[in-house]
């Protein structure tokens, strides 16, 4: 099975606060959002393989760590996952960016895909999924199913908050794909929101109802 990883560091956690706010305003959350993207991205690649290179310093050659790949891609499932891409590519500048579009059926809560647009080669790139939100978990594990339709064996989950249910929906589908994750909250509602959550996180971002 695979691990959940909360990433509860005090930085993060004070960010994801301000976050939950109903008064904090969409620049605020974005800000926040790429605050806690970068900081959380630091976990989540904390074991990425490196090999060691010789390099010449001013002083002297000397043999250092280097990351053992060069192909990385994040994947942001539309559109909120977007608010999650600064951040790490402020990390990773050297990253690409696939794009899958998925949404939420009213009725169902299930996902449709709409669009899907990644980098050439990208089943040889190290893959980071990104959303804000994992409700129902639905929209990642349809995400991730695409992503090894494509030949990718390297993912990676990357979520802000989530209901246990949506971990159980992913932990189901693919028992091979660790989490990582900011705060996993009590509950999904009725209508699928995560409880006590932050709201939507797309019409946070960008300011829409």
């Amino acid at each position: 099975m695979s691990e959940v990883h909360v990433l509860d560091h005090p930085l993060i956690s004070d960010k994801l606060s301000r976050m939950r706010r109903v008064d904090t305003k969409p620049q605020d959350f974005r800000i926040l959002l790429k605050e806690i993207s970068l900081l959380m991205g630091y976990e989540v690649t904390r074991d990425f393989a490196t090999k060691t290179v010789e390099i010449e310093t001013p002083i002297c050659k000397g043999n250092f760590p280097m990351l053992k790949e060069d192909f990385f891609t994040i994947v942001p499932i539309l559109r909120a996952g977007l608010g999650m891409v600064d951040g790490l590519l402020e990390l990773m500048p050297f990253a690409h960016v696939g794009h899958i579009g998925l949404y939420r059926d009213e009725e169902t809560h299930k996902p449709v895909e709409y669009y899907c647009k990644m980098p050439t080669g990208v089943e040889n790139s190290q893959v980071i999924v990104v959303d804000p939100m994992l409700a129902t978990g639905g929209s990642a594990a349809d995400t991730i199913t695409s992503m090894k339709r494509h030949g990718c064996t390297k993912i990676r989950l990357m979520n802000l908050v989530a209901a246990p249910e949506g971990i159980a929906t992913v932990q189901e589908a693919h028992p091979d794909i660790d989490i990582y994750v900011a705060a996993v909250d009590e509950k999904l509602n009725e209508n699928a929101y995560i409880v006590p959550g932050l709201g939507d996180a797309g019409d946070r971002i960008f300011g829409t109802k």
